[in-house]
């Protein structure tokens, strides 16, 4: 057959059909690269690459990829890269180990892949699924044969009888890899140069120019300015690892960034904060691939009008900097499907791992999970955090290695005295009408917005957000106002947040916001004063960091007010018991120094109190233990391990467009509204939701439109979280 009909990939998947041709010269062009970089057999994986899909040339993977019915005799799980290794009899028997390595489970596990298709799987059900990968070797595998000529690989024909042992030599292979515990570097390989490939197509060979590249970081070293005192702290100590703690605006990030010597991946926890970290990035950072990673980041992007390579490029191997959230690092500690690629990405790179504080327990034990296996593989770990509990801070510093392999850095006292910021007041409520505000916060309010104050009001729940919202607007009706919490549409929360700098952040006057816990760290932003609902100690701290944020030689020992009050009856999502240590750890009428926050800290959480998911982690003690070899754990650990279940919901306005074929993914998510499966769980009215059977399966919420514009998505329930 033609080889212009023998295709890799339908059109409309990347802009039109891909030969196999093409595509095998793309992937062969991406394992050099990737080979060259991480010190890999250069070779090898040019074989392996030239290899890894020749079993689409079977006719049941044609039949599928033209968009034919397929034949009653072809109607059987069908592995391409199993067919694929039935040319294995052109290649030096030395090199069949190696090249079953980077082929075999290129895209399936061998073993226990949710659908059984792995050759381990396929082999326990018995059946004749060797015959079947092989079916018409004699039409098809010249189609084969004739890619690798075009790659100059010699060729001769094989008889079906060789490729056949091929096949069965590769089960007997894979069933003693399978006894070994143990990543593959060769499985990782693979599959970063198939996925870069696919993804770029024929902008694969232009965008390996600076792959893997070390990044320029010499703009962070030109920063020497007494505002920022860790600007002045050495940062060429020899000692691997990192632990700064030091006060928002210190200069931790330039800090961090000076302490790196590689390529860098740096983590935070909240998308609005990675995005903007990775503006600045992009303007400090003169050279090399250039990402950010989170779960919208290709929203971003495609927003963004830069270019489409750019977007598809985001979750591939070999940036010089990319900035991310942990949760895109787990992979490695849990073994998760694309794992060994990561971990190829990440050996021996700078982790910068910043406000590692502010995760809740399961996060918390995933990244020191994350840190465990980051140290085995050569990594330099550099941790930023301004309200770190000792405990805590014990606990990764041991991961570490201790204080031989950690520079400790901290900000001396008198130096931390000249971010003393705050001047808190706490109030009381009303006993009568405990979950109301009392009445002394209207006259509070009304005073500050008169003298051309910008006030924060922070609540910890969505409904009770969107309840004080509504109060807030009617009472000050003339007075410029904004509603932030997670219960948006994706579109319109960016907006939202782009609206909060430009709109209230950068313009003078009186103002309020009100807000959930979703300002605590992600925005850059300064209010005047601040009136919030009690939460734990670290959480109040860092919305805090929200009053009074920017430092001037003008405002240094100025204090602003934040009002803090009492704890409700109910103190969802937080444990009732902290939130009330913290609230007494608080001054009233008085300043909270900054170099007394370690001991109110410690005061709240004398131990570390961090999830065990132990039962999820394939490493202990720095070996793979819990997964056999070229084998994965599936995605949903991650899921149980982490608590994170989440849904998503559309309004009816928009369920016609959701539902349009010609509605794009990118769409689709921007329509989404996220709704963690605890609060649906708890909502009377979801058994009476429409929940569509496409996209992400969101359930559809009959709101008014208008509504929706004034105070987001309103579920009735309960209570409402984060």
């Amino acid at each position: 057959m033609s080889q212009a009909l023998i295709l890799a990939k339908s059109a409309g998947r990347g802009g039109g059909a891909l030969t196999l041709l093409e595509h095998t010269q793309h992937v062969v062009a991406a394992a050099e690269a990737i080979a060259i970089a991480l010190g890999y057999d250069v070779r090898l994986a040019r074989l392996g690459a030239a290899l890894h899909d020749l079993g689409k040339a079977h006719g049941h993977f044609q039949h599928k990829v033209h968009g034919h019915e397929l034949p009653p005799h072809e109607q059987f799980p069908h592995r391409h890269e199993l067919s694929s290794l039935g040319f294995l009899p052109l290649f030096d028997a030395a090199d069949w180990d190696g090249l079953i390595e980077l082929v075999v489970a290129h895209h399936k596990p061998i073993r226990h892949d949710p659908r059984e298709r792995g050759i381990l799987d396929l082999q326990k059900q018995g059946g004749p699924w060797l015959t079947d990968h092989l079916l018409g070797w004699e039409q098809w595998s010249a189609d084969g044969l004739a890619v690798l000529a075009a790659l100059g690989i010699p060729t001769r024909p094989i008889a079906r009888a060789e490729a056949e042992a091929a096949l069965r030599y590769a089960v007997k292979y894979c069933q003693s890899r399978f006894k070994a515990s143990e990543w593959s570097e060769g499985r990782g390989l693979l599959m970063a140069a198939d996925h870069f490939a696919s993804a770029l197509q024929h902008q694969t060979t232009p965008q390996l120019a600076g792959l893997f590249e070390k990044p320029d970081l010499s703009n962070f070293l030109r920063l020497d300015n007494a505002l920022y005192p860790l600007s002045q702290v050495p940062a060429d100590d020899l000692r691997p690892h990192t632990l700064v703690v030091a006060p928002t605006g210190a200069g931790k990030t330039d800090y961090l960034f000076r302490r790196c010597r590689g390529r860098v991946f740096y983590t935070l926890p909240f998308q609005a904060s990675i995005n903007a970290l990775f503006d600045r990035v992009r303007r400090m950072v003169p050279n090399g691939h250039l990402r950010m990673r989170h779960a919208m980041s290709k929203l971003v992007e495609g927003r963004s009008g830069r270019n489409v390579s750019e977007k598809l490029l985001q979750d591939k191997v070999g940036a010089a900097v990319k900035v991310l959230t942990p949760h895109q690092l787990a992979a490695v500690a849990f073994g998760t499907p694309g794992y060994e690629s990561v971990l190829l990405d990440v050996r021996g790179c700078d982790v910068v791992l910043d406000e590692i504080h502010t995760y809740a327990q399961q996060a918390q034990a995933m990244v020191l999970a994350i840190v465990d296996v980051l140290v085995q593989v050569g990594c330099r770990l550099h941790v930023g955090t301004a309200t770190m509990p000792t405990a805590l801070y014990q606990e990764v510093l041991r991961r570490l290695g201790g204080p031989e392999a950690v520079y400790e850095v901290r900000l001396p006292a008198p130096v931390l005295d000249e971010f003393n910021r705050h001047e808190v007041h706490k109030i009381s409520r009303d006993p009568a009408s405990p979950d109301a505000l009392p009445a002394s916060c209207d006259a509070l309010l009304e005073a500050a917005l008169a003298a051309g104050e910008k006030v924060l009001v922070i609540f910890n729940t969505v409904l009770g957000a969107q309840a004080e919202y509504q109060r807030l607007k009617a009472r000050f009706p003339a007075i410029r106002a904004m509603l932030l919490h997670s219960r948006f549409r994706r579109q319109d929360r960016a907006k939202l947040e782009e609206q909060l700098k430009r709109d209230f952040d950068d313009v003078p006057g009186p103002c309020f916001v009100v807000s959930t816990q979703v300002v605590e760290v992600s925005l850059d932003i300064s209010f005047d004063r601040m009136l919030t609902e009690a939460a734990p100690l670290d959480a109040l701290i860092q919305r805090f960091g929200r009053v009074n944020r920017r430092r001037t030689t003008e405002n240094i020992g100025r204090l602003r007010p934040v009002h803090v009050l009492e704890p409700a009856p109910r103190t969802l999502p937080y444990d009732p018991d902290v939130v009330a240590r913290s609230y007494a750890q608080l001054p009233d009428g008085a300043l909270l120094p900054e170099r007394d926050l370690q001991h109110h800290l410690d005061t709240v959480y004398p131990e570390v109190a961090v999830s065990d998911i132990s039962t999820h982690v394939v490493w202990r003690e720095g070996q793979l233990t819990e997964i056999s070899a070229l084998t994965n754990r599936s995605r949903s650990v991650l899921v149980e391990a982490l608590d994170i279940e989440s849904a998503t919901c559309i309004l009816a306005a928009d369920r016609d467009e959701y539902m349009a074929d010609s509605t794009s993914w990118d769409r689709r998510t921007e329509l989404e509204i996220p709704v963690s499966w605890r609060t649906l769980r708890f909502n009377r009215n979801r058994q009476h939701y429409v929940r569509l059977e496409l996209g992400s399966n969101p359930f559809v919420v009959p709101q008014e439109l208008a509504d929706y514009e004034l105070l987001g998505l309103q579920l009735i329930e309960p209570d409402s979280f984060l």
